[in-house]
């Protein structure tokens, strides 16, 4: 036998110097589990690899494989003898064999006959069962359709029974709504006896009704049996002949019925009214008496209210308004159908599933409307569809009045009539229309050339800030437009805030659009923001002024009004919507500093104008005699002109608080002196490039003449009387900023300024 030599030798299990086999496996490895029946040798193997490297474990197998087969020749050894005379013991095999099969075929024979047996009762056995269960099904068949031919005569015997039944009555003929009462000449004689009958005979009806609605019962019961067996019964002459008189009380009960239900109406017998209701209820047609209701009370008077005729004619005087139809409908409600609503609406009677408000009330004005007055439901005119849709939505709210319950407005929302209702008013077009209007009236104000100041417009009297500019005060109009009882349809709230956010956007990008593109200077590359190329410093302070006041009126009272519009709503809802506003409004907050920048940059540019003076110091100085000036320069006085115009004139005293006010000033002062600085620093470099040039021409020529080149200018250099004259203009500078209220000193490009002109022994002190 060929062995594994990278496999060490197996010891034996009676080794006297090693350990036992057993023994002799790592702990990791447990020999045990290779007998287990669910044992998986990959899963093994790889939970075995997570802290066993693969050589170590293929070597502990083939260790314990070799040890295996050791064991194994082992014990063929040991009982070699029994299994090589295991052949030598087997005498005569086969004659046992044979004595064996005899009994064994004998026994099988008998198990096959008895088999047979049990299974031929088991078959005859299934099959009485069969006809047991068909003939139980069978009987219990004939004893609905026993119980179905009782209840049918008795049905047949109640109605006969009904008092004072006209002969059109018996025939199915029904007249409910051309004859004003029921009369016959032997029971409603007098007036007490026609009480009483009506009251008999709906509660005669009511009765009938049950029966019949066991009938119902029962003959479906009947047919749903049929289909579990062989037996049919549909086509026999006794169903025939009975499915025939169930049609026929049917219809009798339901004229009946009818006009009974007619009778209680016109003399408003509660109890026949509630007997006839009970009695619909039971047969499961609610819709029978809804119509009647519909047609005979409803109807006429709805007809009155809104006439129309076949063509859509309107008959009225009021037009398509439906306000005060609605009035008068609301008043015939309470005086002619309350009674019915209230009977219906009793706790504790089965009555609930009318719907009279919706199925008869609410459908018959929806037909009248649609047939009388179509042009209301029209969205074309926003005023009068606002009006007449919440005039609608007033009605319906009035009919929920009479819901007994949070359950019965519910039911009541969920009817087909009422969902066909509300589509009727396409609130999303009417939504669009006025989104033209408002917007349209916003962005033609927007589309305005020029920044047009409306101080005593009679606008400002709604809002508690002055607006000033025409611009602000049509957003401002078209902001609370949004809101106005006579334009908000609380339905499309979320549209009309959405509307709200989208003109302030507009408004902030008309202006922040408008400020860029003055600062660009192109004015041909932005056409339609000409306003903000001829717009003044005291034009950006009425926007800054405006900018507040929206702000504040938006946060403030608007803020209030829409809250109080919204009250119905959920307070998660209201807080979204608070949310939006205020965040809307302080979006206004970041349009100041462009307007601040606009003002400063235009105060800066005018100021500019007046330092380019400046430059006459060059030839005041240059190449001439003139001595060391005095005196600061005549363009010192223009440089803060413009700024001090600005914050003395009118408008700055009434539109610019003091924080903005020190703001400007400070914005003002600094870029000023920034535009001085530079100006100055060019100049002086300049100067001091142009006498470097000269001295070295002077040296060259005095070379070249024998002179000696040690001999020194004692003259004061015109670069030096350039930075004298511009030391004078910064501290005359310096003191009228300090007249304005802005310390010079500590404004960084007048040090940097003040470094550069300053003689040397005055570099380090700022004096004026």
């Amino acid at each position: 036998m060929a062995t594994d030599l990278h496999s060490p030798l197996p010891k034996s299990a009676t080794d006297l110097f090693g350990d036992p086999i057993e023994d002799s496996h790592p702990l990791w490895l447990n020999p045990s589990k290779f007998s287990d029946p669910e044992f998986d040798p990959e899963s093994y193997i790889s939970d075995l690899r997570t802290f066993v490297p693969f050589d170590t474990l293929r070597s502990e197998l083939r260790s314990h494989l070799g040890a295996l087969k050791h064991e194994l020749v082992e014990l063929i050894n040991r009982d070699y003898v029994d299994f090589v005379s295991l052949s030598t013991k087997l005498v005569d095999v086969d004659a046992a064999v044979v004595r064996m099969r005899a009994p064994l075929l004998e026994i099988k024979e008998k198990i096959l006959a008895f088999r047979g047996s049990v299974h031929t009762s088991l078959t005859a056995l299934q099959s009485r069962l069969k006809q047991r269960a068909q003939a139980n099904e069978a009987r219990e068949v004939l004893e609905l359709l026993l119980d179905t031919f009782h209840v049918v005569s008795k049905v047949e015997k109640l109605i006969k029974e009904l008092p004072s039944v006209p002969a059109d009555w018996s025939s199915g003929i029904a007249n409910s709504t051309e004859k004003g009462q029921l009369s016959n000449g032997n029971s409603f004689q007098h007036a007490e006896n026609g009480t009483n009958l009506r009251e008999t005979q709906s509660m005669l009806l009511e009765r009938i009704a049950s029966e019949m609605n066991r009938l119902k019962f029962y003959f479906t019961h009947a047919q749903g049996q049929q289909d579990g067996f062989d037996y049919v019964f549909t086509n026999m002459p006794f169903i025939e002949n009975m499915e025939k008189r169930i049609q026929s009380a049917s219809l009798l009960l339901d004229t009946s019925l009818g006009h009974c239900f007619v009778d209680g109406l016109e003399h408003r017998d509660a109890n026949a009214i509630y007997n006839c209701l009970r009695a619909y209820a039971a047969i499961d047609n609610t819709s029978s008496a809804e119509e009647i209701f519909r047609s005979t009370v409803v109807a006429p008077f709805i007809q009155k209210v809104i006439p129309h005729s076949s063509s859509g004619v309107v008959g009225g005087s009021s037009g398509d308004e439906l306000e005060q139809d609605y009035g008068r409908i609301k008043q015939y409600i309470e005086d002619d159908c309350k009674f019915l609503l209230e009977i219906s609406s009793t706790e504790n009677t089965g009555l609930h599933v009318f719907s009279f408000l919706a199925n008869s009330i609410l459908k018959e004005v929806l037909s009248a409307i649609q047939k009388g007055k179509p042009r209301a439901f029209s969205p074309g005119r926003p005023a009068e569809f606002l009006k007449n849709y919440k005039s609608s939505v007033d009605f319906l709210a009035y009919l929920e009045g009479y819901c007994p319950s949070r359950s019965a407005v519910v039911k009541f929302r969920a009817e087909a009539v009422y969902i066909e209702f509300m589509k009727q008013w396409n609130t999303g077009v009417y939504f669009s229309l006025r989104f033209q209007e408002i917007a349209g009236a916003l962005d033609s104000t927007l589309m305005t050339a020029t920044l047009v100041p409306y101080q005593n417009s009679s606008s400002n009297q709604k809002y508690s800030h002055s607006l000033v500019l025409k611009q602000s005060i049509s957003l401002m109009d078209c902001l609370i437009s949004c809101w106005r009882n006579d334009v908000l349809v609380l339905s499309c709230s979320d549209k009309f805030l959405r509307l709200f956010l989208q003109l302030l956007s507009r408004y902030s990008n008309w202006l922040s659009a408008g400020l860029n593109a003055r600062r660009s200077s192109n004015a041909n590359a932005n056409y339609g923001f000409e306003w903000a190329f001829s717009a003044t410093p005291d034009d950006f302070l009425y926007i800054i002024h405006d900018l507040n006041c929206l702000e504040e009126e938006v946060c403030g009272n608007y803020l209030a009004n829409v809250l109080e519009l919204l009250k119905s709503c959920p307070s998660e809802v209201l807080d979204l919507v608070k949310h939006s506003i205020l965040q809307g409004g302080n979006s206004l907050k970041t349009l100041r500093p462009l307007v601040l920048n606009s003002i400063v940059e235009t105060l800066v540019k005018k100021s500019v104008e007046d330092l380019r003076h400046l430059k006459g110091i060059t030839a005041t100085y240059r190449m001439t005699n003139k001595p060391l000036p005095v005196r600061h320069s005549p363009y010192v006085s223009g440089a803060l002109r413009p700024l001090k115009a600005f914050l003395d004139g009118e408008q700055a005293a009434r539109y610019l608080t003091s924080e903005l006010r020190k703001e400007v000033l400070q914005s003002a002062a600094y870029g000023i002196t920034q535009q001085y600085y530079e100006l100055a620093d060019e100049l002086v470099n300049v100067a001091r490039r142009q006498e470097s040039s000269l001295q070295k021409i002077r040296l060259g020529a005095q070379r070249r003449a024998g002179a000696s080149s040690d001999v020194s200018d004692q003259n004061v250099s015109d670069t030096d009387k350039m930075c004298m004259q511009l030391f004078l203009d910064i501290q005359e500078y310096g003191r009228n900023l300090a007249s304005l209220g802005v310390d010079a000193a500590n404004i960084p490009s007048y040090r940097s300024l003040w470094q550069c002109v300053a003689p040397s022994d005055k570099q380090n002190t700022i004096t004026f």
